[in-house]
């Protein structure tokens, strides 16, 4: 066996699908077989799949069922799991550092710490865009993570609780939800919301006129979806207006405050539950970190090996890379799938860098989109990118596009835990679904 200060020594910074199922896909290569040393690094202690958060935040999904131990998956993966978040790099040493780890009172319980590699990889993923528009930090709520998902769902049920329980004439604003940005997290999360009223309404908190709870979607561009086909956009827009969700499109916002945002169209649309969902940056501390060339927007420019342009020990993937779809001037798009390609081929890279062997360039195939509008539908375009000039030509929806959407987070769960666990958890929860409440209610 070698020695273990031998060992090539592999960072993934970043513990959401991409960062963990490479590292996991690295420990079970690699790490099992004492060819590598393997660390996963990451600010918080669980992880839960990013595309659940919008059901988190209505309550229609109990986070805490849901998430995984970092240190669990990497005991069983092979790999190494270290608590912290990352603030700053040096390449000449080939070292990271991790900020103190602080808890709820600002006590400092780990000390900072840095670490040697070999091969470094960037998976931090994303964060929201404010774009500098005037009081969105100060008056909105976002869901980049777990804990600002908790956060909304607990703000939410206590402005319907107090709703509920006032003598005195409500503001015209009070129980307005209003969604900037129709992407798809946006559009997902106006759906679950609106189950979640629904189901709030029939377990009795209805001491209130329930048109007083409403909607609105706010999205700069003349359409929603305004990423993924048309055909799908006007699907999704139909379901919405059928449930009666207010769609507003071709509205720049240039301000939130406490009432309300106000666009360039409508002057001031009330509503104390403000949610901003429209755009997104790579975490700013990406911003020139040690010299790595970056975009306007964080994003760490990739080759198309995945390597950072000035380094060719450091690799980033997914939300947080600037990486060119070949043959074309635009980047590959930050979604689930573009994050999944990108660290499955990390895989070889890494093991080919290790043996000196050339590295694989990456080509971005679109499988199609699925957008989950919670129990009212579920609408998709599947494989696009096999059928050219028809790409996006095949629409799915209803129970066929619900089960290829619960597919691909059953196929994430099976990278990180295996086919066994994950068959025994799934039938585990068909079993006892009918003996669990249909939402969080607390």
């Amino acid at each position: 066996m070698k020695n273990h200060k031998t060992l090539h020594r592999i960072i993934v910074v970043g513990g959401g699908a991409g960062g963990l199922e490479l590292a996991a896909r690295l420990g079970n290569k690699l790490g099992k077989k004492k060819k590598a040393k393997i660390t996963l690094v990451d600010a918080t202690l669980t992880h839960l799949w990013k595309p659940l958060l919008h059901e988190v935040a209505a309550g229609t999904l109990n986070s805490y069922e849901d998430e995984l131990s970092y240190l669990a998956l990497a005991h069983k993966n092979h790999f190494r799991f270290r608590l912290g978040r990352m603030d700053s790099l040096d390449r000449q040493k080939k070292e990271i550092s991790l900020s103190p780890t602080l808890d709820s009172n600002k006590v400092e319980y780990i000390p900072r710490r840095t670490f040697k590699y070999d091969t470094l990889i960037f998976a931090i993923g994303s964060i929201t865009n404010d774009f500098g528009i005037v009081g969105i930090k100060e008056h909105c709520m976002f869901l980049d993570t777990r804990v600002e998902a908790d956060l909304f769902h607990q703000y939410f049920f206590k402005n319907i609780y107090t709703a509920h329980a006032q003598k005195s004439m409500m503001r015209e604003g009070q129980l307005k939800i209003s969604i900037a940005g129709a992407g798809a997290t946006g559009v997902e999360l106006s759906a679950e919301l609106h189950e979640a009223i629904d189901q709030l309404f029939e377990f009795g908190l209805d001491g209130f006129p329930k048109k007083s709870v409403k909607i609105t979607i706010i999205e700069a561009s003349e359409r929603i979806l305004p990423a993924l086909p048309l055909e799908l956009s006007k699907k999704t827009t139909n379901v919405l207006n059928k449930i009666d969700i207010n769609v507003l499109t071709g509205h720049r916002i240039s301000k939130a405050t406490e009432l309300g945002y106000v666009t360039d169209k409508g002057g001031l649309i009330p509503s104390e539950i403000k949610i901003w969902a429209a755009g997104i940056k790579a975490p700013d501390f990406l911003a020139k970190i040690d010299g790595l060339e970056t975009n306007s927007i964080n994003q760490l420019v990739v080759q198309e090996t995945l390597e950072t342009t000035h380094d060719k020990n450091i690799f980033a993937l997914g939300d947080c890379a600037a990486c060119l779809i070949k043959g074309k001037d635009q980047n590959v798009p930050p979604r689930a799938q573009a994050a999944n390609q990108q660290a499955t081929m990390l895989v070889k890279t890494i093991i080919n860098r290790m043996n000196n062997k050339p590295l694989p360039t990456y080509t971005y195939v679109d499988y199609g989109s699925l957008i989950n509008l919670s129990r009212y539908s579920t609408n998709g375009n599947m494989m696009g990118h096999l059928f050219g000039k028809r790409a996006g030509s095949i629409m799915i929806e209803g129970m066929l596009a619900r089960i290829v959407y619960w597919s691909l987070y059953k196929m994430h769960q099976v990278v990180i835990q295996g086919v066994i666990r994950v068959t025994l958890m799934t039938v585990a929860n068909i079993l006892t679904q009918k003996t669990k409440p249909r939402m969080k209610l607390h």
